[in-house]
């Protein structure tokens, strides 16, 4: 899982299990297994610890953090995916250094109690579904280790080959609404707060550009 891990179905209701199921159900996988591009630009030079992957889908991030010494949790609310996780963690012999827990990221209470965390990351939590993405943020920044980082990463722009209408563009944070949804204190360092362009495959082969807001935060 790399892109990003909620698709834009603007029609989508109902039990947000059901909807993640489904859609898992429907595919042998749905993502390239390839990790975020702001994760490997912003996680590279960090030296490992214990990382916590919020909505990881099939693991491509938490796999890619493992095989550079990373030991992670990765919490998701599709088993289907979760399994998938698993399984390619075994295949590459980094089960020892991953953990997944079947948690919605809506219900606070289901999150891990094994904090504090060296590295919380948050890529592209934006789902069609209903979803308190503020408050799942502000807990992210609470399991946060002393001198431990926060990474959030979320589409600022619909792709240039989605039907997003333009009075649904809102759902797409720019860095001051990310900051501001964060309220982090004095207590935090910003390192980076931006938005990155990078190029992308539609569904469909189209070759377009896409942004990225990235913001990655130390705690002092």
């Amino acid at each position: 899982m790399t892109e990003h891990r909620h698709a834009h179905d603007h029609s989508a209701s109902g039990d947000p299990t059901d909807f993640w199921e489904e859609k898992y159900a429907g595919a042998s996988g749905i993502w390239s297994g390839e990790p975020n591009r702001a994760l490997v630009d912003e996680a590279t030079d960090l030296a490992p610890g214990h990382a916590l992957d919020l909505g990881c889908g099939e693991g491509g991030d938490a796999l890619w953090l493992a095989a550079r010494g990373w030991t992670v949790t990765g919490l998701d609310l599709s088993p289907t995916a979760l399994g998938r996780a698993d399984a390619a963690a075994r295949a590459a012999r980094l089960d020892d250094r991953t953990h997944w827990l079947v948690a919605d990221l809506a219900d606070l209470a289901t999150w891990p109690d094994d904090a504090p965390y060296d590295l919380v990351i948050g890529c592209f939590l934006q789902s069609p579904l209903e979803f308190p993405r503020a408050a799942v943020l502000r807990r992210a920044a609470t399991l946060v280790a002393p001198g431990g980082r926060l990474l959030v990463v979320a589409h600022a722009a619909p792709p240039p080959w989605s039907d997003v209408p333009a009075d649904r563009h809102d759902e797409f944070p720019t860095v001051e609404r990310e900051l501001a949804d964060l309220a982090l204190d004095d207590g935090w360092q910003i390192e980076v707060a931006e938005v990155r362009e990078r190029d992308a495959t539609g569904p469909d082969g189209q070759r377009g550009h896409l942004l990225d807001t990235v913001v990655r935060a130390r705690r002092r």
